[in-house]
């Protein structure tokens, strides 16, 4: 037996770190004295430890351990080939995003990006994320839409950590690639502005953003913030396979979850009304109580009522498809046979 001074010594981790590991129940110490509580490692352990530091160096989460240690050696291989992959993928983003710092750091002279979208485009697109805009004051960085405007395309986002609203439509760029986040006055005074269909002009830079159209302008300055990198929810929505699609009528369904018994969660001290989903036997989509849900939890996903119907009504009327993928997966709501435009809402576990 080994004291836990000497396992840290012969691990790599350190005192704190074992005592954490112990805690999360990852690393348990084979004894530990009843009467000064010191910890005691068996030789076995001290090989489990060495696995985790290297585990810890590369940045697996705590989860990701506990799931290699508790593997037997082919899965684990596939646990750690994952990780890797995931690794893969943060350093390709970490590329791209220093691209575009490359891209600004050498237009310093003109920065403005122009990207021109039609009227009609342009306000449903942001119609469709408008209402997930955070409102939280310690949140300032949710408190826009984020307009992301890339060589063919831009991207409009809004997130309050709950949901997320995405639209994507092909655009040519004039200048680099570049985010900002428009501040939600701006957004929805553009989305107000009265007239018609005409072609708008967006300029985009760090200092100002910009709409311009037939004889006039609507002009702010962006929220000097770092927004979330919104690509990992759509690279996570179907990262384990696709999720089960269903169609719904969207009017039906807002009046089948505005009628549904109420199902009340507390979250922080404050209630929050849920409606809880499930896919039929015929694919079609159920609206189900509590005591459904508390005995079927691995066959539901619940929402929160509230923002499921702003996301069904910035969907439109007409056919949309819900995508479910178990009670711990965001569930997506999109047009058919379109993927430029979705809503993800996360689940409430049970």
């Amino acid at each position: 037996m080994r004291s836990i001074g000497e396992t840290a010594r012969a691990s790599g981790l350190s005192v704190s770190a074992l005592r954490f590991y112990d805690r999360e129940g990852v690393l348990v110490p084979a004894l530990v004295d009843p009467e000064n509580g010191y910890r005691w490692y068996s030789e076995p352990q001290v090989d489990q430890a060495r696995l985790v530091a290297g585990l810890r160096r590369v940045g697996m989460p705590v989860a990701g351990i506990v799931a290699v240690l508790g593997a037997d050696r082919a899965v684990a291989h596939q646990l750690l080939h994952r990780h890797l992959c995931r690794l893969e993928d943060g350093l390709a983003d970490a590329r791209r995003e220093l691209s575009r710092v490359h891209a600004l750091l050498d237009t310093q002279e003109n920065p403005m990006t122009t990207v021109t979208l039609s009227r009609a485009v342009l306000a449903a697109a942001l119609d469709s994320v408008r209402f997930a805009v955070g409102s939280d004051p310690e949140l300032p960085m949710l408190a826009g839409v984020l307009v992301d405007a890339e060589a063919d395309s831009v991207t409009f986002v809004a997130t309050d950590r709950y949901r997320m609203a995405i639209h994507r439509e092909p655009a040519t760029a004039d200048g680099p690639p570049t985010r900002v986040i428009a501040p939600i006055s701006w957004v929805d005074r553009l989305r107000d502005h009265p007239g018609q269909d005409e072609l708008v002009d967006l300029h985009l830079g760090s200092a100002a953003i910009e709409a311009s159209g037939d004889g006039w302008t609507v002009k702010d300055t962006p929220l000097a913030y770092d927004y979330p990198d919104y690509r990992r929810a759509i690279e996570a929505r179907t990262a384990d396979g696709s999720p089960r699609p269903a169609p719904v009528d969207a009017a039906a369904l807002r009046a089948t979850v505005g009628g549904a018994p109420r199902v009340v969660h507390t979250h922080e001290g404050v209630d929050h009304e849920l409606a809880i989903l499930s896919i039929d036997a015929e694919g079609g989509i159920d609206v189900v109580g509590a005591e459904q849900w508390r005995a079927g939890q691995d066959r539901h996903v619940a929402v929160n009522r509230e923002f499921l119907l702003e996301a069904l009504s910035a969907g439109g009327d007409g056919q949309l498809v819900l995508e479910l993928d178990g009670p711990i997966r965001p569930l997506t709501i999109r047009r058919p046979a379109d993927d430029r435009a979705y809503s993800l809402l996360m689940p409430v576990k049970p």
